[in-house]
């Protein structure tokens, strides 16, 4: 026991801590999601992973200063709610809540286009099918992936890296592609556009979804309040990297990207190009397994949100409070997932992500506004250097994010405002016109179990 609540054995150190967060963020994503970005940047895609690479380490900066403050579980949600207002924590929470429900789609989005191109005779909206259908009977009958395996398909993606790394190079000294391993043109020339870029940006941050995710770990971690920030801030910057090589090398081999056959699954393309069709085979298992266990992951924890705010009257108990007798597994929240997964059928890779990224860059915007709230105004830690590392970092974060959040898909926009205009409505309902608080969210226990 810890201050008289049950707390769980601190064995974590920062190497582990950071091995979670990368295989929590997907390292082979880049590839999965690269035709989209090459089309949104006219394929500058290296240069837009730096911009969004920049803007996640101001923002993991700020995850650090709160995990400092907030030293359990916690989440944006948390931050925004006991640094800002409750209110306004409810609505981050929200938007948080918006990832969760869509994310298992745009996963399963990007396997289904993946497989479509390597059986091409095979219609898309099968493999969407199978995906949504497979996943959520695995999670009804309550089988969980283990740390160990998802740790070994981690492993696996790294290979996969590397081993295009090594094609690539052995590809390039041949004089295909650019025929160098060097050139300034992946990050800018003179026809660039900065607002494509970031555009592009906008679109390459859903590649650093789960960076934050050993946040979660906080309490079995030794001593977190130095671990946690550092472990955060060096996910995001080997992730980032990791981002920013690939995506070099990819346009060092491939640097027109006009002539992709299929945008949606162009790093299938480009595998087979430079390895042939063992490595298109090794490639298209990398990312088949990857998004399969991100698929089983994410809905998992995405039903597990609704179960518990259904649970706490957040959301209609009758519905989402319900546990299956037999398998004790929330079905109908499993079946919710499933059901606005469909949307799939009807969405593209990059207005998908993009919509996923709208409640990324509002929940980063007010963690970087959290870390102002707390130390800046509350503490009152305002001279010198303080002024500087609780207001002015923080708030060139914020930028960052608002200035991306702005750069996404109109469609996105439309969408995330019109899922805000809800989430307002809801709690105008849920406070009785703001004259009571409103119901606490149990995200950060479905963070931890994620």
């Amino acid at each position: 026991m810890e201050n008289g609540r049950n707390s769980l054995k601190r064995t974590l150190t920062l190497a582990p801590l950071v091995l979670f967060g990368l295989a929590y963020m997907t390292p082979m994503i880049s590839f999965g999601i690269y035709g989209v970005l090459a089309e949104a940047t006219s394929g500058l895609v290296p240069i837009a992973y730096l911009v969004a690479l920049i803007a996640m380490l101001f923002t993991a900066y700020s995850y650090g200063k709160m995990v400092k403050a907030y030293p359990v579980s916690g989440s944006a949600y948390t931050y925004t709610r006991k640094s800002i207002h409750p209110n306004l924590g409810f609505l981050v929470g929200w938007a948080v809540l918006l990832d969760y429900l869509f994310l298992p789609m745009v996963i399963w989005l990007i396997g289904s286009v993946y497989l479509q191109a390597a059986f091409p005779t095979v219609p898309v909206w099968i493999w969407v099918l199978s995906f949504i259908v497979i996943t959520t009977l695995i999670n009804l009958i309550g089988i969980r992936t283990t740390s160990r395996v998802n740790f070994l398909m981690m492993v696996f993606q790294f290979l996969v890296i590397l081993l295009f790394i090594i094609f690539s190079t052995v590809s390039l000294m041949s004089g295909e592609g650019m025929g160098t391993l060097f050139s300034a043109s992946a990050f800018i020339h003179s026809d660039m556009s900065f607002s494509l870029v970031l555009a592009g940006a906008s679109v390459a941050c859903y590649s650093f979804l789960g960076f934050d995710a050993v946040t979660t770990l906080s309490e079995e971690t030794i001593d977190p309040k130095k671990t946690i920030p550092r472990a955060i801030f060096l996910v995001a910057l080997i992730g980032g990297g990791i981002f920013v090589i690939t995506s070099y090398f990819i346009y060092l081999v491939y640097p027109d990207f006009t002539k992709f056959q299929n945008i949606d699954s162009a790093g299938f393309e480009i595998a087979a190009l430079v390895g042939g069709n063992l490595f298109s085979a090794i490639f298209l298992a990398g990312m088949i397994t990857a998004q399969f266990a991100s698929g089983l992951s994410a809905q998992a924890s995405a039903a597990r949100l609704l179960f518990a705010m259904g649970r706490d009257n957040v959301l209609p108990k009758k519905i989402f409070g319900f546990i299956h007798p037999r398998f004790s597994t929330p079905v109908l929240n499993l079946f919710t997932i499933a059901i606005i997964a469909l949307l799939a059928l009807k969405m593209d890779i990059a207005t998908s992500t993009s919509f996923i990224n709208f409640g990324a860059f509002v929940t980063f915007i007010f963690v970087n506004l959290s870390v102002i709230g707390h130390y800046y105004f509350k503490k009152g830690l305002r001279s010198g250097k303080h002024a500087f590392s609780y207001l002015v970092l923080p708030l060139i974060g914020a930028a960052f994010d608002a200035w991306l959040l702005i750069n996404l898909d109109k469609h996105a926009l439309i969408l995330g405002g019109a899922w805000a205009l809800i989430g307002f409505i809801y709690l105008l309902f849920l406070t009785k016109l703001f004259r009571e608080a409103p119901p606490e969210m149990a995200i950060d226990d479905v963070d931890a179990a994620s």
